[in-house]
């Protein structure tokens, strides 16, 4: 059972303070985050391109395209790399907490870089377009034909990544993006080495092929695609079900960092779910709290399999950037506790733990409850079984005021997460939280 003091939390009498004057908090709305600023900005940048090729009518040369899009695209998949993701990660949590507020608020939102991954496949893909329609009659009818083929495939790809495709056909996206990018890496290859033998003149199509710029980007992003690929392997796993909505999952020897998440697949052609890694102090492996949120996940709780495939390595998750502050509140709903039980065992950074939930230990154990309050004595559980939900905005005010926190970490839905991280900025506070950009 929770201690009385845990089963009957008490909500103070909350007062917002004013909110910022509005140039302050213009760049606080969730439309104009820093993913979407970023994504602008590429655009932007590729605008500029755009008029310098006007100018020089570079843009009109076929391989001067070609380039140009590989870039973008690069862009795109590097930025998503998961060995540079941690290592970014690994910096930022570097940075001494003596350094001004504002500049460690700023640094603490380096996992908005998913911005440069929206907008260069969605420039990628505008090149390319292009490179199609310039392309006719200036090369030969099979390489013309691979072009056609690639914007298809890109179009397909671009359309069903809409933020309310994904969420409404997430198995058709997974499977768009994954066949048919595999599909892109092979046409444009193909694409190259044709391009490249018809200009290559009396030199050698080897030789022509290292003196290209495009063939060296392509091996960067092919190389990078293909290395959590070249990791693939099947692993035991122990499954147990404190309920019929979630599965706490144990698996695999090495132990990843704290707050990283990892990516898992009952089959390697199928569906891949992420999940936050919770290491287990003192013990090898990893856990998993798996919760009902579909097809996908009912069937694992339902069926609990032997094993299950993992790819590439685990990869540092929002809340680590979260370590350059001297002090954090965590506030997170249901299963969100997943992705922050890993820092409340870690205790990198001094916090508060607040986890609204419905009735915890008959949803997640005791065991797990236990865990946590030894973790954290005064972390404050919310049953809303028993109380009914709180007002979300408030409770993280009143938990920020009263911890003497400098920052709110929130981890929930898309609609709680973003109306606490807005909530908080709009009054001057860090806030981070999941920005569902991928």
């Amino acid at each position: 059972m929770l201690p009385s003091a845990r089963r009957d939390p008490q909500l103070p009498e909350v007062v917002l303070p004013d909110v910022l004057p509005w140039r302050r908090r213009i760049l606080k709305h969730p439309r104009l985050m820093q993913s979407n600023r970023l994504a602008a900005f590429v655009l932007a940048a590729n605008v500029v391109a755009f008029g310098c090729g006007l100018r020089n009518q570079w843009w009109i040369d076929v391989p001067n395209v070609t380039l140009i899009a590989q870039l973008n695209f690069a862009l795109g998949i590097l930025v998503r790399q998961q060995f540079f993701v941690n290592c970014l990660s690994r910096v930022v949590m570097r940075v001494p907490k003596s350094w001004p507020l504002r500049l460690r608020w700023a640094l603490a939102k380096g996992y908005h870089l998913g911005g440069l991954h929206i907008g260069g496949a969605a420039c990628g893909t505008l090149w390319f377009l292009g490179l199609t329609v310039i392309a006719v009659g200036e090369v030969a009818s099979g390489l013309l034909l691979v072009y056609c083929v690639q914007s298809l495939l890109l179009l397909g790809i671009v359309m069903t990544a809409r933020p309310g495709f994904r969420a409404k056909h997430h198995d058709l996206f997974e499977k768009v993006h994954r066949f048919g990018g595999w599909g892109l890496s092979v046409l444009f290859w193909t694409g190259a080495v044709l391009l490249v033998d018809e200009q290559r003149g009396d030199e050698s199509l080897p030789a022509a092929l290292a003196g290209t710029p495009t063939v060296w980007v392509l091996t960067l992003t092919t190389f990078s695609s293909l290395v959590p690929w070249m990791l693939l392997r099947r692993i035991p796993i122990e499954v147990v079900r404190p309920s019929s909505h979630v599965a706490l999952v144990r698996a695999g020897r090495s132990r990843p960092m704290a707050g990283s998440t990892r990516s898992i697949s009952r089959h390697p052609l199928r569906q891949w779910h992420s999940f936050a890694v919770i290491p287990t102090p003192g013990a090898p492996g990893f856990r998993m709290a798996v919760s009902r949120a579909g097809d996908w996940t009912g069937d694992f709780i339902d069926n609990p399999p032997s094993h299950i495939w993992v790819r590439g390595v685990a990869t540092a998750g929002m809340a680590n950037y979260g370590t350059v502050f001297r002090r954090v509140v965590y506030v997170v709903t249901g299963s969100g506790i997943g992705p922050v039980l890993a820092h409340v065992l870690a205790a990198r950074v001094p916090h508060k733990l607040v986890w609204v939930t419905r009735d915890p230990v008959k949803t997640y154990g005791q065991d797990l409850v236990d865990e946590i309050l030894t973790a954290q004595p005064d972390t404050l559980i919310w049953d809303t079984d028993a109380h009914g939900k709180p007002d979300m905005v408030k409770l993280a005010y009143s938990a920020y005021k009263s911890s003497g926190a400098e920052a709110v970490i929130c981890v929930s839905n898309k609609k709680v997460t973003w109306s606490v991280v807005h909530g908080m900025e709009r009054l001057g506070i860090p806030a981070l939280g999941p920005i569902w950009d991928s």
